[in-house]
């Protein structure tokens, strides 16, 4: 039996215990190579460009001779007002990326011994910077679609004869949502959430290209795909699958969503259902990567996301 790649040694090229042992300094190095990765790690003005900037003894932030503009290497970018270390945020990446499934904002805080509301505005700052590089993505070629309902979970009532027929729609919540995957075989992929699949389907007319092959299952949601694809179709009811028919590579994306929702966060909210989507995608499509090059992918992405409008003050918007 071949073994599975994240038990090979090629999957492990990242060592947390090198990272917590990197000095402040080198932590400092770490996040220049990366945030100006095009001046050969040098910094150089976010405002205006310019190259000649000075250093200044407060904190390891820069001057502007130009514009007398004062940033430092996180100035503009996903950690923008930090309070926690260089070290620490680097820290908090690589244990992000060792999780397979995710990783728990509690589980980040115990081990960043940090609260946890730091850590839940950390991870969901990484999951945004992840999550934008979705944006504008288009598929071609062999292509999977397939849907999977998250949340709005009712508990049954603990009589038998209380209990209520929980499929229809008078004794739902409302809160239940379905995540859409659009996925290419052995390529990248693109989830949406809607409040039914049905809805997907002008997402999927503007995210798949002319051409292209689209294969799903038998849900009526789909056959308005007819119109505009080379469909082919797997009746889940009899096999999962029939010929080269078959939405495996979605429902591993599903697989993952799914265990990360039971295993790793045991509750995700309609509200962020979205970013947690982005973040599974992004990890099927990386699942052949190691370690360290996720890392590495992660620190660039965050690197290069401007100030999350949504994240940054969250707590103080929504104080209790």
């Amino acid at each position: 039996m071949a073994q599975h790649f994240l038990l090979s040694k090629a999957a492990r090229t990242l060592s947390l215990a090198k990272v917590m042992r990197m000095t402040d300094e080198e932590a400092f190095e770490a996040f220049k190579a990366v945030r100006w990765a095009d001046n050969e790690g040098e910094a150089y003005c976010p405002q205006c460009g310019g190259v000649r900037v000075y250093d200044l003894s407060d904190n390891r932030r820069f001057k502007c001779a130009a514009c007398l503009h004062k940033f430092s290497v996180t100035s503009g970018t996903i950690f923008a007002s930090r309070k926690m270390s260089l070290r620490d945020l680097l820290a908090a990446i690589a244990i992000f990326v060792n999780g397979a499934k995710g990783i728990s904002a509690l589980q980040l805080s115990r081990d960043l011994d940090c609260q946890y509301k730091t850590a839940f505005v950390l991870a969901h700052k990484l999951r945004e910077a992840l999550g934008a590089e979705l944006e504008g993505r288009t598929l071609s070629g062999d292509v999977e679609v397939d849907g999977a309902y998250f949340g709005g979970y009712v508990k049954p009532e603990n009589r038998k004869e209380d209990r209520k027929d929980r499929r229809l729609k008078q004794h739902q919540t409302g809160k239940r949502r379905v995540v859409v995957i659009v996925r290419e075989r052995g390529g990248k992929s693109y989830p949406e959430v809607f409040r039914s699949e049905d809805q997907a389907v002008s997402m999927i007319r503007n995210r798949v290209e002319a051409g292209s092959t689209v294969y799903a299952d038998e849900a009526s949601s789909w056959d308005a795909l007819h119109a505009s694809y080379d469909t082919r179709r797997v009746n889940h009811s009899i096999n999962f699958k029939d010929e080269d028919a078959c939405t495996n590579q979605a429902e591993s994306f599903f697989s993952r969503l799914r265990r990360a929702e039971i295993g790793t966060h045991h509750k995700i909210s309609g509200r962020y259902l979205h970013q947690y989507a982005a973040e599974m995608a992004w990890r099927e499509d990386n699942r052949r990567k190691s370690n360290g090059e996720l890392f590495g992918l992660t620190v660039a992405a965050a690197m290069t996301h401007p100030v999350s409008r949504q994240w940054k003050g969250y707590w103080q918007r929504n104080a209790s």
